[in-house]
């Protein structure tokens, strides 16, 4: 009567595949699922390719990320002894280069004569005007973008990474770009003053005055007539020479109607250092010239000709500028400050390995959290179906509802 009994048990293979393919699956290294024992759901499939969208978007993220790498500020104390002070000028002043009087005066005391260390050609102003790619200072975005195009829009005015600057670098030029030719029938009506001077790593001051007017000197006296101290420069800046990297006052300028004005700028210079390799860092001799100090001291640098850093400084600058009395000295006053730190702008990336053990994380939290959510959703639908058979009326196995109550 008992046929399971008599057939001794139930046989695991009478609910599988039979002949040589059930064979096969047996000496299979991954077992399957028998399909009894599998339980099919309409939300499961519509889960996995979720899963596998967001676990591709997130790996591609991370990786784009690592590509990208990180990038780190670090203040510290300058590396190296810092002597000497290298500065790039190239300005254009609305007078007569006769007409004009040039001096460095540091906080130690010392004048440099800087009419004679830098070179001073005759130019147009009109060749150096608004067609030169210039803005006023504190200029806001829109109008730096009407300043390089005529309309907005243009180009788009962005933060610079450590790549522009050691791509500025690479492409660098040790001399300053030649003077516009003036037209043999005009007379130049401005001056052009260019070229790097050394100073001492100190505390100094920058004048731009007029002739006759400022410091104690013989000569004629220059009639106030003359007097326009609207310029424009084109390149200021501490240490070694990089055309192509983009200081606060390069390709600003500012003009005035007025004999007897006078322009001050405030500088605060940081030494500053751009690298994807901070390793090499540790090769600067402490009792060497800073690399950021100049030319001299960048020679000294065993990885001189490396392209993975560049040596400068960057600077702060605050402008004033207000008419002043005939009995005042007007013209072009920079105030510079070397601050005592070192700013290191360094990009890095992590190690290979990290990188995959971080996609792993990633992608195995969001499977552990699908997996939470489909689990979720399939008792949310199991719920919701037994309340629909609840309501759904009384369940009859044979017969109808009339029948049962023997009517």
């Amino acid at each position: 009567m008992n046929g399971f009994a008599e057939r001794g048990g139930l046989d695991e293979d009478a609910f599988g595949d039979k002949g040589a393919l059930s064979a096969v699956k047996a000496f299979d290294a991954f077992p399957k699922t028998k399909p009894s024992y599998t339980e099919k759901t309409s939300t499961g499939g519509v889960w996995t390719i979720v899963l596998i969208l967001a676990s591709t978007l997130l790996t591609w993220t991370e990786m784009g990320r690592w590509w990208k790498g990180s990038t780190t500020h670090n203040f510290a104390v300058e590396q190296g002894v810092g002597h000497d002070l290298q500065i790039n000028l190239d300005v254009v002043v609305a007078m007569k280069c006769e007409d004009l009087h040039i001096n460095v005066q540091d906080a130690s005391g010392d004048r440099i004569l800087a009419g004679q260390a830098l070179r001073k050609d005759p130019t147009m102003w009109e060749s150096w005007g608004m067609n030169r790619y210039t803005h006023a200072l504190g200029a806001s975005k829109k109008d730096r973008l009407l300043d390089l195009s005529g309309y907005p829009g243009f180009a788009e005015y962005r933060e610079e990474d450590v790549h522009d600057h050691l791509g500025a670098a690479r492409g660098r030029r040790k001399k300053f770009a030649k003077t516009p030719r003036v037209p043999k029938a005009r007379m130049a009506d401005s001056c052009r003053v260019f070229g790097s001077m050394h100073g001492n790593k100190v505390q100094g001051d920058f004048h731009i005055t007029a002739r006759g007017h400022g410091y104690m000197e013989f000569g004629q006296h220059l009639d106030h007539k003359s007097f326009n101290f609207s310029h424009h420069i084109n390149e200021l800046s501490f240490g070694p020479f990089y055309p192509s990297l983009v200081n606060p006052l390069d390709n600003t300028y500012a003009t005035t109607d007025g004999h007897f004005h006078k322009f001050q700028y405030y500088l605060s210079v940081v030494p500053t250092i751009y690298t994807t390799d901070v390793k090499q860092l540790a090769k600067i001799d402490k009792y060497h010239e800073s690399p950021s100090s100049g030319e001299d001291g960048l020679k000294q640098f065993p990885y001189r000709n490396s392209k993975k850093a560049v040596f400068t400084n960057q600077y702060a600058v605050t402008e004033q500028s207000h008419p002043v009395a005939e009995n005042a000295v007007p013209g072009v006053f920079v105030k510079f400050d070397i601050e005592p730190i070192q700013l290191t702008i360094a990009e890095e990336w992590s190690s290979i390995p990290a990188l995959f053990i971080r996609i792993v994380n990633v992608v195995s939290g969001l499977l552990v959290a699908g997996g939470w959510c489909f689990q979720i959703s399939e008792w949310g639908k199991e719920v919701a179906g037994r309340r629909r058979r609840g309501t759904g009326g009384f369940g009859v196995i044979h017969g109808g509802f009339d029948e049962k109550r023997g009517v």
